[in-house]
């Protein structure tokens, strides 16, 4: 609530005070002028009393000391009685009425200047109510004003930060999508690297193997009368020196002589050839044997 707004409030609650002590005094008056003409109506009217009386004698001129003759004292006049005056019922009558006339053309004015004075109030307030409408819809326009302007620069604000977010964001994908080609070229070159190194370490391990097979074969005896070209599978234990510790059949070929045959030729080849890197050493080897191979 604004400063005006508690102004006028408090005006027109001195006015409501100021109205309503009027009406009391105006009620007050009313009812006092009705109680007096009833007194007034009601008391019996008082005699009035005249007297009347001769006027003195004038005082004679002196003259020559005579001796006057004596006269005798006239009478005193007879005492006059008070004329009672009968009351007008008329004249009170008439006196009321226009009393009456005068207390109605006083509420008369008494109603006309509330009249006057409410119909001021009501257009006070109505201009009042107007600046009010007024300054609301002007405070209202200021509002919606500075709201635009902040949602204007909120929105400025945010289409700046998402700029940036979007340069960043490219620039940030250009640099990842460099650094997956470097990680990608990187990775090949590793994988063609083991598969160089895999296909190297797996040309020298067949190598060895060759070298072995080649070894317990120059020592094996084949049995005669061997059918077909059965397939023995061998498990070899061996240390780094190349002497076998142990040897066990995993798959026999069917053929226990050319079994027997194969077992003797393999610990007949201890020392077994060594790899040509250190790195490609096995302790265990899977031999496969058959004999047209």
């Amino acid at each position: 609530m604004t400063s005006g707004d508690r102004t006028l409030q408090a005006r027109a609650a001195r006015g409501r005070g100021i109205a309503f002590a009027l009406a009391v005094f105006v009620n007050l008056l009313f009812v006092g002028v009705l109680v007096f003409s009833v007194s007034w109506q009601n008391r019996r009217p008082e005699p009035v009393m005249a007297e009347l009386y001769a006027p003195p004698a004038p005082a004679p001129r002196p003259e020559p000391k005579v001796e006057p003759t004596p006269q005798p004292k006239p009478p005193p006049p007879p005492p006059v009685k008070p004329v009672e005056e009968k009351p007008d019922p008329r004249a009170a009558e008439i006196a009321l009425k226009a009393k009456q006339e005068a207390e109605r053309r006083k509420r008369e004015e008494a109603e006309k200047e509330q009249q006057r004075k409410d119909a001021e109030k009501r257009a006070e307030e109505k201009r009042a109510e107007e600046k009010r409408a007024e300054e609301k819809r002007a405070e209202e326009k200021r509002a919606a004003d500075q709201k635009a302007r902040v949602d204007a620069m909120r929105a400025q604000a945010e289409r700046e930060v998402q700029q940036r977010a979007r340069a960043e964001r490219e620039t940030e994908l250009k640099a990842q999508a460099e650094r997956e080609l470097q990680l990608r070229a990187a990775a090949e070159q590793q994988r063609a690297k083991e598969a160089a190194e895999r296909a190297s370490r797996d040309r020298a391990r067949g190598e060895w193997i060759d070298r072995i097979r080649a070894k317990i074969k120059s020592n094996l005896v084949l049995p005669a009368d061997l059918p077909g070209n059965p397939e023995a599978v061998f498990e070899v234990v061996q240390i780094p020196s190349g002497d076998i510790i142990d040897v066990q059949l995993r798959k026999s070929s069917g053929v226990r002589a050319y079994d027997d045959a194969v077992q003797r030729a393999i610990l007949k080849s201890s020392p077994l050839p060594g790899p040509a890197r250190q790195d490609d050493f096995q302790r265990v080897l899977t031999l496969r044997f058959r004999p047209l191979d």
